[in-house]
């Protein structure tokens, strides 16, 4: 391989797709097709490229209304990942959120951390990936109902006051792909949502009014799901935690969202308590 000074900037587009989820399965990322279709349609996804048009690295800038940007997906093949180029694309990405007008939003690995700090990003809240594996169901807990299509305005109103922004086409889009791990509360405040991965299922958001609430969402939810699950928790949700530690689950890595230059959460981080997944926030 040559330098990175013969690498060039791209924006990718859907017939690149292929591409994006070679990388984030080389890295043994859990995202799909589906989710990189979200990325490609609802922001901007950036590639570095060899002059024989690989793709070596990418990123993805998703603008959420008003007030910031999310940017995931950054990822570099591993034959290239001492040369900086992470680096290098975060800041085409956050470059691109300025020019929006947004400001910059992440959930960071560890390793990312290290990346993310220099370039004047702060902490904002901790959160702990959990892993299990759901062998049988369980009854559906009272106070809990299917989600219907009906209800997704709804849902996106609830999520965008936890959240901090509205954002209809994720909302949308988990319940579409599977409905079945979709419930509200009787009281239409709270709400659990899910989605299929490469390798797991992705439980989250998690939005409640209470602990309560929110257990019996993610019982509803883990009691309809067969197989391996991951959920990004919010730290310090010990009731969930024991829940999740009756069933087996651990921990599998540490997430720490972080925004350029600001240090308070955007939302009412109280009433969030699993996160869609650090490349949606």
């Amino acid at each position: 391989m040559g330098s990175i000074d013969v690498l060039q900037f791209s924006r990718l587009t859907e017939d690149r797709i292929g591409d994006c989820v070679a990388l984030s399965a080389e890295a043994g990322w859990n995202q799909t097709i589906e989710d990189w279709a979200l990325f490609l349609r609802h922001g901007t996804v950036l590639g570095l490229r060899t002059a024989h048009g690989v793709t070596v690295a990418s990123a993805a800038v998703l603008p959420y209304p008003d007030d910031f940007a999310w940017i995931s997906m950054v990822l570099v093949t591993p034959s290239r990942q001492r040369e900086r180029i992470g680096t290098r694309i975060l800041e085409a990405c956050c470059a691109e959120a300025a020019r929006r007008g947004l400001l910059a939003m992440l959930d960071a690995t560890p390793a990312g951390e290290r990346v993310y700090r220099p370039l004047g990003f702060e902490a904002i809240v901790n959160l702990s990936r959990w892993q299990g594996v759901i062998e049988s169901g369980a009854n559906s807990p009272v106070g809990i109902r299917v989600m219907a299509t009906g209800d997704i305005s709804l849902v996106t109103a609830i999520d965008a006051a936890a959240f901090g922004s509205q954002r209809k086409f994720l909302i949308e889009s988990l319940f579409r792909r599977l409905p079945q791990l979709a419930f509200v509360s009787h009281d239409n405040t709270s709400f659990v949502l899910a989605r299929p991965g490469r390798m797991a299922t992705q439980v989250g958001p998690l939005v409640a009014t209470n602990e309560d609430a929110a257990d019996a969402l993610l019982d509803a939810a883990l009691g309809c799901v067969r197989g391996p699950v991951f959920l990004d928790l919010i730290d310090g949700r010990d009731f969930l935690v024991r829940n999740l530690r009756q069933r087996g689950f651990s921990v599998q890595r540490p997430f720490l969202r972080m925004g350029l230059k600001r240090r308070t959460p955007f939302g009412d981080p109280a009433r969030l308590f699993v996160a869609a997944g650090p490349e949606f926030g």
